[in-house]
This record gives structure tokens, C-alpha cells and sequence, in this order.
């Protein structure tokens, strides 16, 4: 954050020395410092701190003590507590001697922070090694795709760059709340709870002139594509230095890593949480319909529930004072705009505890975080316009994979478990079913619905089927599939064979969970003896999907199976992530502060098309002041291009470089290189 202010953490002494014209004598000249924050300091508020010097400091309160006296300087320390609100201050000083007329002078000023290193902080988390995790590195990842394809992304946090601490509070300062009563606002940022949500609010721009603009359709003409950022602080500058204007364009991963870095530069622990199919409940009923046709097409949702590929949000570390015992530790904070929360765009803090005990009545927001992670799917055969019958009721297939970055490490960990019991466990129906009576009204849990909830819809099926891929699918190629089809024994047909006719369709993915028009379609007949399988191989050709996927390279192929002598339907499902080609990167030697270092970059054209407008963008905290562009141009199907290039890296410590090439025909090749950096040796 720079040497050439003071930044301090709350419950933290620092020292100060003093010079004054003249020898100081401690009871004789009188010393009373005065520290104030915001727009009108008063110390009703806690924007104002009036204090004495004395010779011990006296509790969790402002003072100055424990000085030393030198000729015509003072050596004093200054405490502040652990409860004083934080940002920026002005510390004066007024002198007098007896009763005589006191002199003001300004001293300086400082920033306060809060202190999770500090017990009496609210935000106070026991253990240095998650410190260094969740305050002090300032790059980590970010997981994206789907359940059974999770990639991990590299973000570069970079919450101590130069100008961030300085953009964090101009932040805070465009937030409604301060603009409706800055000396209100200004008072209750010494809450982590109220300083989070404001946060919250603040990184989206539904409501105000918030850090980003969300879009989430596929024109990105007028700003940048979410795929194509490395990191926030390009983002955070850009906002600051064109005048508080939203930032073109955002999707939940870059909210949620926006809001990392400035809460981990704000001091309260802060980590990136991923869950993999995340449920949009908005009528608040605990399921999520979803709709196919007879062929196998997956219609267009109405209405505004919808199952996301994932969702990304944040958790943040704190003591919830405002809730009963039990529910401390991480709280969910989401800044992605999907519901209002008392009237504004912002979701938490939601404790985590809560969310796995069901106990959706706490503050704040968290029946909504609840029915991201628990919400049943309900998959619905339409025909004749209407839904006729229930094709899959699955209890257990929202809310999967929820992820975050390991401790000290660059693997995924899986927290799946602090948000819920295990899937079809007692305790994960039980809590289920209690949470389910809370959200919906007495006249609906009444209803029947609560027992279609408790079910586990029909199993009694003649035949098991299952999509299975045949090779790696990497995008630009064919696509190899195998349905798997097993007979099995049910009431209607015990023993005997039977006819299936399977219509397939595969539709473009989006990250939202709609679908476009199908872009392949095939139809099979099977005959199934009773204990037979069978393996039925399916080709999606590349000229198929070649022009209609979106940026995210999501394909879902779909399966709508009849039996021909019932006219019952089964469903298969299968969603595919293209993997796009892969790049390396190699340092050549030891890095030092100040020193070249060579890097190389390498990356291979697998596909079969040629890459076009390949732009390449560099950036890493410590390793680059920015961003460096480089235009590579168009690569051939089938050839390699290497790029080698000098950093002169500017911070000693762990590093990590982030490189992103994107093009015409993907935008996401991304790659990422840890770098540890000694200090300079003497020459």
C-alpha cells in the first residue's frame, strides 16, 4: 500500500515522534490529541476521539501513552480500539499549559483498518495461517465450468497495490447509505456486518454508481467480456479514474472476486466460494422446474427460476453479534444483483452455520442462500401445452461441489459439508423439511406440495440409461458419446424384453441454465432383453456446435426415452465443457526485486480452426505495475507460438503470474505461473 503514509490496524498501538520548538515538561505543558473521521466528526457518533497524553494506556479506548521525552521531541504510542470505526483520519494535537489558551496543530493523518489478528475485533480470526490466505495473499482462484469439469481460474486480488485502499473508500463513499446520511453511514463502519453489506451493494450497479455493470447476454461490444478479465485492480482503477462510472461488463466470478479484494484491503478475512449447479429460487418454494420436450428439446424458462452452471459469491470471517450463539465464523456475501435485500441489490451476511441447520429465519438474506444449495429440481415432460408428467424429481443435484481455494495451497477444497448434510442423509431431509415449512406460508405447507418436496419421485423404471463421453472433448474436434442402456426389472415389465425409441438433442449451455435451439439431433431404437446392456455410440460433429456455442464452450445433450409399449418416458442428460487449448509458462531462472527475469510462453493451436485477433494480456501483483498487452495476431490450426519477454518483478514473496490469450473464437485460454521472489542481492 506504500511507505509514505501510516495505515494501521484497529486494537494496534503505533508510535509517533513529535518535534516541538522547545523541551516538552509533562505536567506543565498539556497535551490533548483529537482524531476524527467523516463528513461531521462527532463523538456521540464515534467519528470523534478526544484523548489525553498519560503515562499508561487505560483499556480498549483512544490514547495516547507510554511516551519518552528527548531534548525537543516526544516518543509517544497511540492505541486505538478494537471497535473504532475505520477509513481515514485527521489527528490534531492542542497544547496548553495550565488553563492558559490551548494552540491546535495538525499532525497528520492515518488510515484505520479493521484487525482480524486483534481478539477484541469483531473480524478476529485465530489462526496465522489463515491470515495469510485470507488478508495477506492477494492472488488465488476462482472455479468455473461445471460439477464434473471445474476449472480453476486465476485472479490476481492485488488488494495492495498502490491506490486500492484509496478506491475502497471511495467506494464506500458512493454507497446510497452515505449519500442519504453520511454522518449516519460514517458512524457504523466500525460493524462488519454493516460495512459488508454496503460492500455488497456497492460492487454491482443496479442501485447506484456501483464498481460493475452485469451482462449477461452475449454482446459485449460496448465494454469488456467477464471471460476476459485477469484481476480487480484494472477494474477498481477504471472505475475510480472515469468518474464513479460502472465498468463494462461483470458475471458473478468477477463480482465476487472484485468484492475479495476490497474486503481483504479493508482487513476482514474474505475467500471466494464456488457451488457448482446454483439454484436462482425467487419464488422462494424450495424446487426449480425445468421443462423438455417429447423430443428432447429443453424449452425456454419462463419464469425467473432458473439452475445456474455455478454461481460465485464470497465468504467473509466475522462475529455476528446480531444473532443468537453458534453462528460466528464465515457468512456468506454475495454481490452478483439478483434480488433486492431491504430495498437494495446486495445478498448477507448469511451465516454458513445457519444455512446448513435450516435455520432460514436469521439475517440476513438467508432463505435465498439456503435454496442456492438445498433447492429440489423437478424436470417436467411438456406436452400439448402443458406439463404432463414428472420425468425426474432429484433432491440432490443443487447445490454440488461448492468450492473454494486450499489453505497455503493452489488445489480446489470442497466445503460442501459446512453448508449441508450429507445428500440423502436423515439429518439433510430433516433440515430440509424444516427449512421448507419456515419459507412457505401455512396455507402451501399444508398442501400436498410439502409431500412432493419429502418424495423421491419415480425409480420404477424399465431400464437404466447413461451418457457417457468416449474421448477428452476438446473444442474445435467431434464429439464422441455412448449411451449406456441396461435392462432392469420393474412392476409393469418384470422380465420380459422391451422397445425403447430415444430421441437426443443437443443445445448451446448458458451460464445461467437456459438453453438456445437444438444444434443436433438423432433418434435411436433400441431392444432390451431383460439383464442385457448395451453401448450405442453417438457422433456430435464439430460443423454441429462450430458457430453456435457462447463463450463458455457449455453443451447439453439430452435423451428422451419411450417406451413403446407404456408410452412412460425416461430421461438422460449429459452436459459436456470443451476444453480449449492449453498454455505454458517457464521462468528461466531465479527471481529477484529489480532483475530481469525471462519468461516464456508457449501455446499449441490443437484445433482445426485458426485462432484470429489473438490478443495476450499479462498482469501479477509484485511482478507488474498493471497490465502489459502484447497482439499476437492469427495462429494456425495446428501451430505453436512461443513468446518469450523481460519482468523486473518489484516485490519480494510469493507471486503469481496470470496470462490470458483471447480470440475471436475463444476467449478464455488462461494459464498461470507461481513465481517466488527474493529480494535483490548486493551486486
Amino acid at each position: 500500500m506504500g511507505l509514505k503514509r501510516l495505515i494501521v490496524r484497529r486494537g494496534q498501538s503505533f508510535v509517533l515522534q513529535l518535534h516541538f520548538n522547545r523541551s516538552f515538561h509533562f505536567g506543565k505543558d498539556y497535551l490533548t490529541f483529537v482524531a476524527e473521521t467523516g463528513p461531521a466528526p462527532m463523538e456521540l457518533l464515534g467519528t470523534r476521539a478526544t484523548f489525553s497524553l498519560t503515562q499508561a494506556r487505560k483499556g480498549n479506548v483512544w490514547s495516547a501513552s507510554d511516551f519518552t521525552t528527548d531534548t525537543n521531541s516526544l516518543l509517544v504510542s497511540f492505541f486505538t480500539p478494537a471497535s473504532a470505526v475505520i477509513g481515514p483520519y485527521t489527528l490534531k494535537i492542542e497544547i496548553s499549559q495550565g488553563q492558559g489558551h490551548s494552540v491546535a496543530h495538525p499532525v497528520g493523518t492515518f488510515i484505520l483498518l479493521f484487525n482480524p489478528w486483534n481478539a477484541e475485533d469483531e473480524v478476529y480470526l485465530p489462526s496465522e495461517i489463515l491470515l495469510q490466505e485470507y488478508i495477506m495473499m492477494d492472488y488465488g482462484f476462482v472455479y468455473k465450468g461445471h460439477e464434473r469439469f471445474i476449472t480453476a481460474w486465476p485472479w490476481n486480488y492485488g488488494q495492495f497495490e498502490e491506490d486500492i485502499i484509496d478506491i475502497c473508500f471511495e467506494i464506500l463513499d458512493k454507497s446510497l447509505y452515505f449519500l442519504e446520511n453520511p454522518s449516519k453511514d460514517y458512524s457504523q463502519r466500525n460493524d462488519p456486518v454493516y460495512v459488508c453489506r454496503v460492500v455488497s451493494a456497492m460492487i454491482n450497479s443496479n442501485d447506484d454508481s456501483g464498481v460493475l455493470q452485469g451482462n449477461w447476454g452475449e454482446d459485449y461490444s460496448r465494454g469488456v467480456s467477464p471471460l476476459e478479465w485477469n484481476g480487480s485492480v484494472a477494474i477498481l482503477r477504471q472505475w475510480s479514474a472515469r468518474g464513479k462510472q460502472p465498468v463494462k461488463f461483470g458475471q458473478c466470478w468477477v463480482f465476487a472476486a472484485v468484492m475479495c479484494t476490497v474486503m481483504r484491503c479493508l482487513g476482514v478475512p474474505t475467500r471466494v466460494v464456488s457451488n457448482f449447479r446454483s439454484a436462482h429460487n425467487m419464488d422462494g418454494n424450495l424446487t426449480i422446474d425445468t421443462y423438455f420436450d417429447q423430443n428432447a428439446e429443453m424449452l425456454p424458462i419462463q419464469k425467473r427460476d432458473k439452475i445456474w452452471n455455478f454461481h460465485v459469491w464470497n465468504e467473509c470471517w466475522m462475529i455476528r453479534k446480531d444473532l443468537p450463539p453458534g453462528y460466528n465464523g464465515w457468512q456468506v456475501l454475495d454481490p452478483t444483483p439478483q434480488q433486492t435485500s431491504n430495498g437494495l441489490f446486495c445478498c448477507g451476511p448469511a451465516s454458513v452455520k445457519a444455512v446448513r441447520e435450516g435455520e432460514v429465519h436469521l439475517p440476513y438474506d438467508t432463505p435465498f442462500v439456503y435454496a442456492e444449495v438445498n433447492a429440489d429440481e423437478v424436470i417436467w415432460l411438456f406436452r400439448n401445452g402443458q406439463a404432463q408428467e414428472i420425468l425426474v424429481h432429484n433432491t440432490s443435484s443443487i447445490g454440488k461441489e461448492i468450492s473454494t481455494k486450499m489453505v497455503g495451497s493452489d488445489q480446489r477444497q470442497n466445503i460442501t459439508g459446512s453448508y449441508k448434510y450429507p445428500e440423502g442423509s436423515p439429518e439433510e431431509r430433516s433440515v430440509f423439511m424444516k427449512a421448507s415449512r419456515k419459507m412457505l406460508s401455512p396455507r402451501r405447507a399444508s398442501s400436498p406440495f410439502l409431500d412432493l418436496l419429502g418424495s423421491r419421485g419415480s425409480q420404477d423404471q424399465p431400464a437404466q440409461l447413461q451418457l457417457h463421453l468416449a474421448k477428452t472433448p476438446e473444442w474445435g474436434h467431434d464429439l464422441m458419446l455412448k449411451l449406456h442402456a441396461r435392462r432392469v426389472p420393474d412392476r409393469v415389465h418384470p422380465r420380459g424384453p422391451i422397445r425403447l425409441v430415444v430421441r437426443f438433442s443437443a443445445q448451446a449451455l448458458l451460464h445461467q441454465g437456459d438453453t438456445r435451439e437444438p444444434l443436433w439431433r438423432q433418434t435411436v431404437h433400441l431392444d432390451l432383453d431383460f439383464g442385457e446392456e448395451i453401448q450405442w455410440p453417438l457422433l456430435l460433429p464439430y460443423e454441429n456446435y462450430r458457430n453456435k456455442l457462447t463463450d463458455e464452450k457449455l453443451i447439453r445433450v439430452s435423451g428422451i426415452a419411450k417406451v413403446e409399449d407404456t408410452g412412460r418416458s425416461m430421461l438422460v442428460l449429459k452436459d459436456i465443457s470443451l476444453e480449449p487449448p492449453h498454455l505454458s509458462i517457464e521462468v528461466s531462472k531465479r527471481a529477484e526485486v529489480g532483475k530481469a527475469l525471462r519468461v516464456h510462453i508457449t501455446l499449441t493451436n490443437t484445433l482445426t480452426v485458426a485462432l484470429s485477433n489473438c490478443m495476450m494480456v499479462l498482469e501479477g501483483s509484485g511482478l507488474i505495475d498493471g497490465q502489459i498487452y502484447n497482439n499476437i495476431g492469427t495462429l494456425v490450426a495446428g501451430h505453436t507460438i512461443q513468446i518469450q519477454l523481460d519482468l523486473y518483478p518489484i516485490k519480494t514473496g510469493p507471486r503469481q503470474l496470470q496470462v490470458l490469450i483471447s480470440s475471436n473464437e475463444i476467449k478464455e485460454i488462461k494459464g498461470y505461473k507461481d513465481i517466488f521472489v527474493a529480494a535483490s542481492r548486493a551486486s
